[in-house]
């Protein structure tokens, strides 16, 4: 049995229980005690507060957790990063409110800065020379410079459409972040072999993240163009048909580029083209 601290609330946790759920390992959701067990996988959740799953992982009272990455590096990442998750990617930043002209980093000088990330944004000022005040407030940060308590602020931004209704303006972006599997350095070769297990769940469901199925029919005559057009895993499956001049292709796609490129083929004379979703992708 593997344990492992998720956020217990928020976007963060709603996207942890979706990757948990698509790689079929099943949490009772109804069930918001402390701690839940899977009822078909050697795994236990821990929700906690995501500020307090990278201790947690560190020292030992979780094997493994799901935490942001804004989080992991203010509270000092001491656990050793699994793998880069990909879901709920944001930034820190910091504002200002919008009326005021910003010309650099040398505005913050003399200034006080409202956060709840103060080890990072300290790290930051200091690197880049910058004397200013940190007040470290927890909650709503965004409306520090409207009262008053602060001329900034450096907080989580996704959207942005928080900073707009507070009549703030990003003006620096210091860390990007996203989701992190974080494990306890001292894993037992049996924890581990769990976590490999995971693991191959997890990739199998990212793999297949914004990927389509496309088969095609087309004519041989333009094998040879469609096969350059086509960017898969590999080559793509060639098919006879009963027509000798024809073939059928088929293809894994991303859908960044799918529109362009169904485009291309169209040109190329595929017909028949159907498109299906993959819910799994395994390499």
């Amino acid at each position: 049995m593997i344990r492992i601290a998720v956020q217990s609330k928020g976007r963060l946790a709603d996207d942890t229980m979706y990757l948990l759920d698509e790689a079929d390992i099943k949490i009772n959701a109804k069930r918001r005690t402390l701690l839940v067990q899977s009822s078909n996988f050697p795994l236990e959740v821990l929700y906690l507060r995501d500020d307090d799953i990278p201790q947690s992982v560190s020292t030992g009272v979780a094997d493994l957790g799901i935490v942001g990455e804004n989080e992991y590096v203010e509270r000092g990442g001491k656990a050793e990063i699994v793998k880069r998750l990909g879901f709920s990617k944001c930034r820190l930043s910091l504002a200002i409110p919008k009326a005021l002209e910003y010309n650099g980093l040398e505005w913050f000088n003399g200034k006080k800065i409202a956060t709840s990330y103060p080890v990072i944004l300290h790290e930051f000022l200091e690197k880049n020379n910058i004397k200013a005040e940190i007040h470290v407030i927890t909650g709503s940060v965004e409306i520090s410079p409207g009262i008053g308590l602060a001329d900034a602020i450096f907080d989580i931004v996704s959207s942005g459409s928080t900073l707009v209704s507070n009549n703030l303006k990003e003006v620096e972006v210091v860390m990007k972040s996203e989701a992190l599997l974080i494990a306890n350095k001292s894993l037992s070769d049996e924890k581990r072999t769990i976590l490999n297990q995971m693991l191959f769940r997890f990739e199998a469901v990212m793999n297949a993240v914004d990927k389509k199925y496309v088969r095609m029919n087309a004519p041989k005559a333009s094998l040879r163009a469609i096969i350059e057009v086509l960017p898969g895993l590999k080559s793509p499956t060639i098919i006879p048909l009963a027509d000798d001049d024809w073939c059928s292709i088929h293809t894994v796609l991303d859908e960044k580029r799918f529109w362009e490129i169904i485009g291309k083929l169209k040109e190329l004379g595929a017909q028949g083209i159907l498109v299906t979703p993959i819910e799994k992708m395994i390499l």
